[in-house]
């Protein structure tokens, strides 16, 4: 009932069934929990046993009076009861076993033994003004025994392995069967507190894990060894408290949960009318236990029946380990708790409409959840954030949420047409698998044209042509155009859809006309180029790079004559084309090549000369009227050289460029003596020419000649320091002419030397070399008998008998081979004799 945002920890729910007609009739006063079974206890002498749902398997009259406790041992077969008027109990559920016992006083507790199934352990605890062990001995009689008397009335038991645990009036003491000792007091806290009204709770967590809850105060005590070193005269076990805690309220059971601890407790509060002390609901709660401390996990208020008239003593908490269920008692009300699994966790997000949360949980649970669908959650998540207002956040749910579900996402189409939020949607709806109805489409597209323009072009632009019918909205577009004829966004789309159903031609007069960028991808896409023979000069109005090279790298499509008689009356753009054309391939457009002439002289005159260089097809002497009659002064220069009239063309540098380190730099190309005579001339009578020439002519002509020519008296700019460079210059050569000389003469008597070295090693004559004269074997068969051999350094060799006779005078000998040839080093003879 809890109203925070924080999940409770637990799950509650009241035990039914045979339980509610019970206590109708009859009140509660104690209860056991086995895996398999409950037992009940009533305030008029009832043990009923039960099964899990609530119903009457059993019934039990065992006294007229109060039933204290029940205890089971593990295997559930056997069960000790004890009640208000003094009775003791021990019997098999399943077997004649049975004890009976009546004492003088109220017996409060009963334990067996955890194991009493098995024969060698027929033992059984109880508590009432002493603390009594039976012991079933020979001939099946049983032998009482007192472990514990004097301290008050023992009120409760827990029984685990070998170690009993009771609490009396004065504290908790925990008893080792095995050595029969008793290992521990715990002293109890608050003695102000009625041990009747305010009972001891007793719980073990583990064989060794004892837990205490008294009054408001938590001990959670933990069973050691000793170590034999500190034995002595004291038990082999003690007992450390580990943890220690108080609450806020009065403890009335207690339970452990993994590592943490179920606390029932009684609450006492002020009423606000009467302003008198009342009971008010108890309370379940989950803590951790710190060292000195605990950290509350959950509280949960517990409506129970009766709860007003009840006190401390009448609430009991009783637990089944194996499940992790709770159960509440009280006199008029039995409450299981349970812990909370994925369908409460997604059950209590849904309550506090976080859907989102609720779905990822459910995804991440799919294979445990019983109770709900991934499906459902998610449609009360997209219903949830419409209702919000969150539409767009709606919209894009939906793709997660439906899936591939087609009539799921048409159902929640026209749930937004209803609520006007198509455009909503529109971005999140399945294009691919699934493909919806195609007038799901036509009916977002609609929506879109009639309101919004941008958005149904990039609609059209995303989604694939096949959705929707193609026919149906050209239509609706064309219409709309009627009202609004310039209007480019509805353009633009019109042609995109012409795209879709392949009426290209239409679809390029609108790109042509809008200038649209895409109108050159849509030529290559679709292989437009018969659709453009008639349109060239629109694509180079609209982008005249991007046009020429789409032309001119789909020549076999659009040939070049084609391309220049459409640009014919467009004297620029036939340039651009032609000048691309040009730089691409010098030869191609080569007749066309006199007209780029003059439109080069229009257009482009810093590309003329380039043009004139590089073209070797274009009239020389069209070439240079054009560039005469606009006075393109480097142009016929260069023309003028080309055609063979140096003088002419110097002499336009010199009078039409007066620059004369043009006119030398054009005297060196050509090389040609007379222009330096020509130059030298013009440039006599012109003191800045003759600095010019001194500066630069020394290593091309003789400067003595120009010096020679100078008037004397005439004034000349730098001159000394041109004499001086003169002069440097001039030593520069002899100085590179002497180390020339050098180098010249030391490689010479270097390869001199080498080939002197060379012919002066043997050479080796062998069987396998002949004569080149007589071509037998150089040596003879009979290396006894004397011979002459004539071994040339070029390697020739000959018989001396075969060599021919020189007719020189000269005693030096040739080989005849080389000599045919051409005598050079390594041809003379060497003689070798035997």
């Amino acid at each position: 009932e809890d109203e925070s945002e924080e999940e409770p920890k637990l799950k509650y729910e009241r035990l039914s069934n045979g339980v509610t007609e019970i206590l109708q009739k009859d009140a509660a006063s104690c209860m056991t929990v086995h895996e398999k079974f409950l037992a009940l206890g009533t305030h008029y002498g009832k043990v009923y046993l039960l099964d899990v749902q609530g119903n009457i398997t059993q019934k039990f009259d065992v006294s007229p009076v109060k039933i204290n406790q029940i205890s089971l041992d593990e295997s559930g077969e056997h069960m000790g009861v004890c009640s208000e008027d003094g009775k003791v109990q021990v019997f098999g559920l399943y077997s004649a076993e049975e004890f009976h016992e009546t004492f003088d006083c109220p017996i409060k507790i009963v334990a067996v033994h955890p194991q009493f199934v098995r024969s060698h352990f027929k033992q059984f605890v109880t508590g009432g003004k002493k603390l009594l062990l039976y012991e079933r001995g020979w001939m099946n009689r049983w032998k009482p025994s007192v472990l514990h008397e004097g301290e008050g009335n023992i009120r409760n038991i827990k029984w685990r392995g070998h170690l009993i645990a009771w609490a009396n009036n004065m504290g908790v003491k925990i008893l080792d069967m095995i050595s029969k000792q008793r290992i521990t007091n715990v002293p109890r806290d608050d003695i102000s507190l009625r041990p009747d009204m305010y009972p001891c709770s007793l719980c073990w967590k583990d064989n060794l894990t004892l837990i205490i809850g008294w009054g408001n105060s938590v001990k959670i005590c933990s069973v050691k060894e000793r170590h034999a070193s500190e034995m002595r005269d004291l038990p082999n076990r003690y007992v450390e408290i580990v943890f220690q805690f108080d609450t806020e309220f009065y403890i009335s059971g207690l339970a452990p949960l993994c590592d943490q601890l179920v606390v029932l407790s009684y609450v006492k509060e002020i009423s606000e009318k009467t302003e008198v002390e009342c009971c008010a609901r108890p309370r379940l709660d989950i803590v951790q236990p710190l060292p000195e401390s605990c950290e509350e996990i959950s509280s949960d208020a517990l409506t129970v029946r009766g709860f007003q008239e009840n006190e401390c003593r009448d609430y009991h908490l009783e637990y089944s380990e194996g499940e992790s269920l709770f159960y509440i008692i009280s006199p008029r009300d039995v409450v299981v708790a349970k812990e909370r699994d994925q369908d409460d966790h997604i059950d209590w997000l849904l309550e506090k409409k976080k859907y989102e949360e609720a779905l990822m949980a459910a995804e991440i649970s799919q294979k445990t959840i019983k109770k709900h669908k991934i499906l459902d959650i998610g449609l009360a998540y997209i219903n949830h954030l419409v209702e919000k207002g969150e539409y767009d956040l709606a919209a894009r749910k939906c793709q997660k949420i439906l899936g591939k579900n087609t009539e799921l996402w048409e159902f929640e189409v026209y749930k937004f047409k209803e609520i006007g939020q198509l455009k909503a949607i529109s971005r999140y709806l399945p294009r691919r698998d699934p493909v919806l109805k195609p007038l799901i489409y036509e009916m977002v597209l609609h929506e879109f044209l009639e309101s919004d323009y941008e958005g149904f072009a990039t609609l059209i632009k995303e989604w694939p042509g096949d959705l929707y019918n193609n026919t149906i909205i050209v239509q609706a577009v064309v219409d709309h155009l009627k009202k609004d004829p310039q209007n480019r966004t509805l353009l633009r789309t019109l042609a995109e859809l012409y795209t879709y159903d392949q009426r290209y031609g239409r679809a390029l007069e609108i790109y042509l006309t809008l200038r649209h960028k895409d109108v050159f991808q849509l030529i290559h896409k679709h292989n437009l180029f018969s659709s453009i023979r008639d349109k060239i000069v629109l694509l180079m109005d609209f982008d005249s790079e991007k046009a020429v090279d789409m032309l001119l790298d789909n020549e076999d499509k659009i040939s070049i004559d084609r391309v220049v008689e459409e640009l014919e009356n467009r004297p620029e753009l036939q340039h651009v084309y032609l000048h691309k054309l040009f730089k691409r391939d010098h030869h191609k457009g080569q007749r066309y090549h006199e007209k780029q002439i003059s439109l080069y002289a229009e257009y482009d005159r810093p590309n003329l000369l380039p043009f004139l260089r590089d073209s070797t097809h274009c009239p020389l002497e069209k070439a240079l009227e054009i560039c005469q009659q606009r006075n393109f002064v480097e142009e016929t220069v260069y023309l003028l050289s080309r055609m063979g009239n140096s003088r002419s063309a110097l002499k336009m540098i010199m009078e039409e460029l007066q620059d004369v380190d043009k006119a030398i730099e054009f005297a060196k190309e050509q090389d040609d003596g007379e222009l330096w005579e020509d130059l030298i001339l013009y440039s006599i009578d012109k003191p800045p020419f003759i600095t010019g020439l001194l500066n630069n002519i020394g290593t091309h002509v003789d400067p003595i000649l120009l010096i020679h020519r100078i008037k004397e008296g005439m004034e000349i700019p730098n001159l000394r320091d041109s004499l001086v460079k003169i002069l440097q210059d001039y030593n520069l050569q002899i100085l590179l002419r002497e180390g020339c000389k050098k180098i010249l003469v030391a490689d010479s008597l270097s390869l001199l030397k080498k080939m002197h070295r060379t012919q002066m090693k043997g050479v080796l004559v062998d069987e396998e070399n002949i004569c080149e004269s007589c071509l037998s074997p150089i040596l003879p068969s009979d290396a006894s008998k004397s011979f002459n051999v004539v071994v040339f350094h070029c390697r020739h060799m000959f018989h001396k008998e075969c060599l021919p006779v020189s007719n020189t005078v000269s005693s030096v000998q040739f080989c005849n081979i080389c000599s045919a040839k051409h005598r050079g080093p390594g041809s003379a003879i060497l003689e070798m004799k035997k």
